[in-house]
């Protein structure tokens, strides 16, 4: 079956979607084609016996006018405000997250305070040196102990690596501004910063659909329907004919074949690469298949509970507990929750396919789930009674001394292939938010419309504005200072 379209997207993610939603408001013809049964890749809303879930918490937060506008346009009022709460749990005891110095203290008890501040004190006298890596760089600013206690645990089980193995840039990228200073400036003085706003770590609401992420997208993909474009389903790209000079068509592992002027895909690097027929250079699928990858799991339980605590979510800074972040699904919005004595609980696992925590059976993740809340007491001891668990491949791009490189040798491949753009996350292998992937999927698509952006510079700390911009140079600056960044490893580093 032979079907043909101006352009193909591959992948029903926000990147992907948004791509399609921006060519069809002009009239553009366009197909997606999405491998799972949903709308939003990793920012989808699943189901189970009417309880509904996020993968990990999405935010709907920007600082770029057109992503925002899209966003209310296409929901309008189920377009919710909620209010942010998040904490860390930590030796039975909750702790407000950004950290507040009083909180800490009061949390932690006298002695334990009183240690922190001389492991405070002599790290100042007695910094690590030198300060390459992630251990390091937080002990020299917050003490030994502090790290330990608000730092370690956590960071090692979303990375699966120590902290002495992570370099110690990322700290400083993803953390800066929080040493003890800033801490009590931000205890004693307003949350504002020098443009008189207030910083992305201590926003305290946010936006959020009113039933969970996968409405905005399931609403983007209907409007797309409706504008005459293709969202299809169960639609695995398995096969990509290209010649010099083009990409010729996409093969789906139902044997169906699509043929467009224009392709943009947003399925991870390392299968777009070995989908290509003929193959590409030994040195490009070599480099695609070093690209590396954490992935994540979902154990959701149903709880009859009508509260458990009040955050959105918590990180669980305790090593005795494989669990790494709890959601509170009720707490997003209260209509995900069908049963108003009901609790629907997130217990988020980071791991690597195939590894013992992936490999347990559902039954077995269930039942660890429910044990571990039980040790952390967090809920009844006999309150859950049902859960569900969800896998998902490649949800974070793993940033290596290798992985830039890999990156180049594949985009001088694809200058082989102009007609095919890459976007988002995993389109990308760029570890970053719902609106930076919303942007390259805009940029994508105002380039076949005759502009030319190149979407690759969105993923640099560079500045990027030229004619026909989208968006201002102050946006352009919030977008790169609120993306999330991916640790390196530090010996790996050092060596490169």
């Amino acid at each position: 079956m032979q079907e043909q379209t101006q352009t193909v997207v591959i992948g029903a993610g926000p990147a992907g979607l948004t791509a399609a939603y921006e060519l069809s408001k002009v009239g553009g013809a366009a197909t997606v084609l999405e491998s799972g049964p949903h709308c939003g890749g990793l920012a989808r809303t699943e189901q189970y016996k009417g309880y509904r879930f996020d993968i990990g918490g999405h935010r709907f937060y920007t600082k770029v006018a057109a992503v925002e506008k899209l966003w209310h346009e296409l929901l309008g009022d189920d377009f919710l405000l909620r209010p942010r709460l998040s904490r860390i749990y930590y030796d039975g005891r909750f702790f407000k997250y950004p950290l507040e110095p009083m909180d800490a203290v009061l949390g932690l008890g006298a002695w334990q305070a009183i240690a922190c501040l001389l492991s405070f004190a002599w790290a100042q006298m007695f910094p690590m040196r030198p300060e390459r890596t992630l251990d390091a760089w937080i002990s020299n600013r917050f003490g030994r102990r502090l790290f330990e206690t608000f730092f370690k645990s956590y960071t090692e089980k979303v990375w699966g690596m120590s902290c002495h193995e992570i370099d110690a840039d990322w700290a400083s990228q993803r953390i800066r501004g929080l040493d003890i200073v800033s801490l009590l400036k931000h205890m004693l003085l307003p949350r504002r910063d020098a443009n008189g706003s207030v910083p992305k770590t201590l926003i305290d609401a946010f936006h959020y659909p009113r039933l969970g992420p996968g409405m905005m997208w399931e609403a983007c993909a209907a409007s797309i329907r409706e504008m005459g474009g293709l969202v299809e389903h169960g639609a695995r790209v398995e096969r990509i004919r290209w010649e010099a000079g083009r990409v010729l068509g996409l093969e789906t592992a139902d044997g169906r074949w699509f043929e467009g002027a224009n392709f943009i895909s947003t399925m991870p690097v390392k299968e777009l690469m070995e989908a290509f027929d003929p193959a590409p250079p030994a040195e490009v699928l070599q480099a695609a298949r070093g690209l590396r990858y954490r992935d994540f799991m979902t154990v959701a339980l149903i709880l009859k509970q009508p509260e458990v605590f009040p955050d959105n979510w918590i990180y669980i800074h305790s090593p005795a507990v494989k669990v790494g972040r709890i959601q509170n699904f009720k707490n997003w919005s209260a209509e995900m929750v069908p049963a108003t004595d009901s609790t629907c609980l997130g217990m988020e696992y980071f791991c690597n396919e195939g590894d013992e925590l992936w490999s347990m059976s559902d039954a077995e993740l269930v039942a660890l789930g429910s044990r571990e809340l039980r040790q952390l007491g967090i809920g009844a001891a006999d309150a859950v009674v049902d859960g569900v668990v969800l896998r998902d491949k490649k949800a974070y791009p793993v940033y290596d001394d290798s992985y830039k490189r890999h990156l180049l040798v594949i985009r001088e491949f694809l200058e082989l292939v102009p007609n095919l753009q890459l976007v988002g996350r995993n389109g990308m292998h760029h570890y970053n938010n719902q609106d930076h992937s919303m942007l390259t999927g805009m940029m994508a698509a105002r380039n076949i419309l005759g502009a030319s952006y190149d979407t690759w510079k969105v993923n640099t700390d560079a500045e990027y504005l030229e004619s026909g911009e989208i968006l201002s140079n102050d946006e352009w600056h919030g977008l790169v200072s609120s993306q999330p960044r991916v640790p390196a490893e530090a010996e790996r580093a050092a060596a490169s």
